[in-house]
C-alpha cells in the first residue's frame, strides 16, 4: 500500500474521449436508438399506460356526450315541445361530466405517479453510470452538461410514460369520432372544413419544425450558463482575490442574453402560431356560418344539427392543436433519451474490468517502465520515465511546476493511462488490475483538499462507511486534527460548509489526511 501525497487537480485531458459537452457541432437524433429506449420505457410501464389509455378513452367519450345532447335539447325539447326529455337529458349530461371529471383525476394520479417513478429511476440510472465513468470523461465534460443529462433530459420522459403519449392517442380518437359525426351531420360542409384544417395542420407542423431547434438549443445554453455559474460560485474566493466580479458578471450576462434571445424567438414563434390559430378558427367560423346557414334555410340541416356541428368542430380542432404540441414534447423527450443513451452506452471502469482477474492484498511495490504521457497530442509531459518505489520507503517527487509530478500521481491512481510504457504494481501491469480492488487499498491526500458540505466527522468517515466515532477520532488524533476540532463549539459535528470553506487551508488538509489514514486502516483490516 502506498499513500499518494501532493497531487494537484485540474488539468484537462483533451486527448481523452470527448463527452457530449465537448462536441460543439449539433448532433442529429439517432431515432432508431432513441425509439428503442422509448419502447423499453413504455414496456416497463405498460400496465399503467394501458389503464391510463382505457380511462382516457372513457373520458374522451364522456366529453362528447354534452355536445351531442345539444341537438336533442334544441330540436326535440325546444323545437317539438317534448319537455319530458329535458330531465333525462340533463341527468345524462351530468353523469357524463362526472365521469369525465373522475377519470381525469384518476388518469393524472396513475400516469403522474408512473411518470415520476420513471423520471426518478432514469435519474438514478444516469447518475450511477456517470459516477462510474473514467476520470478523463469528467476532464472533458462540463459539470452543467452532466447536471442537464441527469435532471433535465430525464424530466422529458414524462411525455412518454405520463399523460403525453396517452393524450396523443386520446386526441386522435376524439378527432376521429368528431370527424365521423361531422361527416354524418353535413358531409359537404365537413369537406370544406377539413381542407381548412389540413392547411392549419400543415402550418402547425411547419411552425413546430422551426421551433423545435430553438427548444433544443435552449437546453444547451442553460447547461453552459449553469456550468459557468457553478464554477464562479464555487471559486468565489479566487474571483474576489483577483477582483474578477465584473468579468464573471459579463460572462454570465452574455449567457443570460443568449438564453433571453432564444426564449424571445421561441415566444415570438409561439405567439405567431397562436395568432394563426385564431385566424383559422375565424375562417372556419365564417365557412360554417355561411354554408351551414344556407343548409338550414334549404332544410338540409336543423338548428340542433347546426349547433351540434359547431360544438363538434371545436372537438375536432382542439385535439389537432394539442396533438401538434404534444408531438413536439415527445420529440424533445426522444432528443433527451438520445443524449442519455450516449452516456448509458459508455463503458464504465467496472465494465472495463469485468474480465480482469481479482486483486488480492498489495504490498505497494510501484514501478514505472518507460512511461510516456501527454495531455495534448505532440506535447508529452512524461518522456520515457522509469523508476521504482519499494514498500516501506518514502518516494519524493521534486520538480518545477508543470514538470509532471501531479501527472505521475494521477497515473498511479489510474485516473489517466500511459500513452506508452507500463506501470507495475507488485509485479503486475496496472492495466490488468481491477480498479475497484486496487483503489480500495489506496489513500490519497490531494493538493486541492475537497471536503463535502457536512460535519467534520462525516468528512473523515467518508473513506470508511460505517466507521464508529471512536475510529474517526483515532484517525483525527494521528493527523493532529483534534487540536482544532475540539476548539469548535460543536466539535466533530461542526459543519465545514461547501468544499470545506469554513475551515482554513491547513485544517482542510489535516481532515483530508485523517480521511486517508482511516482508509488505510480499513485496507489493512480488510
Amino acid at each position: 500500500m502506498r499513500r499518494a501525497e501532493g497531487m494537484s487537480a485540474g488539468r484537462s485531458a483533451t486527448a481523452a474521449a470527448a463527452g457530449p459537452g465537448a462536441d460543439t457541432k449539433k448532433k442529429k437524433i439517432a431515432w432508431s436508438a432513441a425509439w428503442g429506449q422509448a419502447r423499453e420505457l413504455i414496456w416497463v410501464h405498460r400496465r399503467r399506460l394501458a389503464v391510463g389509455l382505457a380511462l382516457m378513452l372513457v373520458s374522451r367519450l364522456a366529453g362528447i356526450v354534452l355536445p351531442a345532447l345539444s341537438k336533442y335539447v334544441i330540436d326535440d325539447v325546444i323545437g317539438k315541445g317534448r319537455h319530458e326529455l329535458l330531465l333525462p337529458i340533463a341527468l345524462v349530461g351530468g353523469v357524463a361530466t362526472l365521469v369525465q371529471a373522475v377519470t381525469g383525476f384518476v388518469i393524472s394520479q396513475i400516469l403522474g405517479v408512473a411518470a415520476q417513478r420513471a423520471i426518478t429511476d432514469m435519474r438514478k440510472r444516469v447518475q450511477a453510470k456517470i459516477m462510474r465513468l473514467p476520470v478523463r470523461y469528467f476532464d472533458s465534460t462540463q459539470t452543467g452538461v452532466l447536471l442537464s443529462r441527469i435532471m433535465s433530459d430525464a424530466e422529458g420522459i414524462r411525455n412518454l410514460v405520463g399523460t403525453g403519449l396517452v393524450s396523443l392517442v386520446g386526441g386522435l380518437v376524439t378527432a376521429a369520432i368528431s370527424l365521423a359525426v361531422l361527416l354524418y351531420l353535413n358531409w359537404r360542409l365537413t369537406l370544406v372544413t377539413a381542407v381548412v384544417l389540413a392547411l392549419f395542420g400543415g402550418g402547425m407542423a411547419y411552425a413546430f419544425s422551426r421551433l423545435r431547434p430553438l427548444f433544443r438549443e435552449r437546453g444547451k445554453i442553460q447547461a453552459e450558463v449553469t456550468g459557468r455559474l457553478t464554477e464562479g460560485l464555487g471559486g468565489i474566493r479566487v474571483v474576489k482575490s483577483y477582483t474578477a466580479e465584473k468579468r464573471e458578471e459579463i460572462s454570465f450576462t452574455k449567457g443570460a442574453h443568449r438564453l433571453f434571445r432564444n426564449v424571445a424567438q421561441s415566444m415570438t414563434g409561439v405567439s405567431a402560431t397562436t395568432s394563426a390559430s385564431t385566424v383559422i378558427v375565424g375562417v372556419i367560423g365564417v365557412v360554417v356560418i355561411w354554408l351551414g346557414g344556407n343548409d338550414i334555410l334549404a332544410g338540409r340541416m336543423t338548428l340542433g344539427d347546426f349547433v351540434m356541428y359547431i360544438l363538434f368542430i371545436g372537438l375536432l380542432a382542439a385535439p389537432l392543436i394539442s396533438i401538434a404540441s404534444i408531438g413536439t414534447q415527445i420529440t424533445e423527450a426522444f432528443a433527451g433519451l438520445d443524449r442519455i443513451r450516449e452516456i448509458l452506452e459508455m463503458q464504465t471502469e467496472d465494465e472495463a474490468d469485468a474480465e480482469k482477474h481479482a486483486l488480492g492484498p498489495i504490498r505497494g511495490d510501484i514501478a514505472f517502465e518507460d512511461v510516456w504521457f501527454e495531455y495534448h497530442p505532440g506535447q508529452p509531459v512524461l518522456k520515457g520515465l522509469s523508476f521504482q518505489a519499494t514498500p516501506g520507503t518514502t518516494t519524493a517527487l521534486v520538480g518545477s511546476s508543470g514538470s509532471g509530478k501531479s501527472t505521475l500521481i494521477s497515473l498511479v491512481m489510474a485516473f489517466n493511462r500511459p500513452l506508452r510504457g507500463r506501470i507495475i504494481v507488485d509485479g503486475r501491469d496496472l492495466a490488468t488490475i481491477p480498479l475497484r480492488d486496487y483503489r480500495e487499498q489506496l489513500a490519497s491526500v490531494l493538493q486541492e483538499n475537497f471536503l463535502f458540505d457536512g460535519s467534520v466527522a462525516e468528512n473523515i468517515g467518508y473513506a470508511r462507511p460505517g466507521a464508529t466515532l471512536d475510529e474517526v477520532k483515532a484517525a483525527a488524533q494521528i493527523a493532529h486534527c483534534e487540536e482544532f476540532i475540539l476548539g469548535f463549539p460543536d466539535g466533530y459535528q461542526t459543519i465545514v460548509g461547501e468544499r470545506g470553506i469554513k475551515l482554513s487551508g491547513g485544517q482542510r488538509q489535516r481532515v483530508s489526511i485523517a480521511r486517508a489514514i482511516l482508509a488505510l486502516r480499513q485496507a489493512v483490516q480488510g
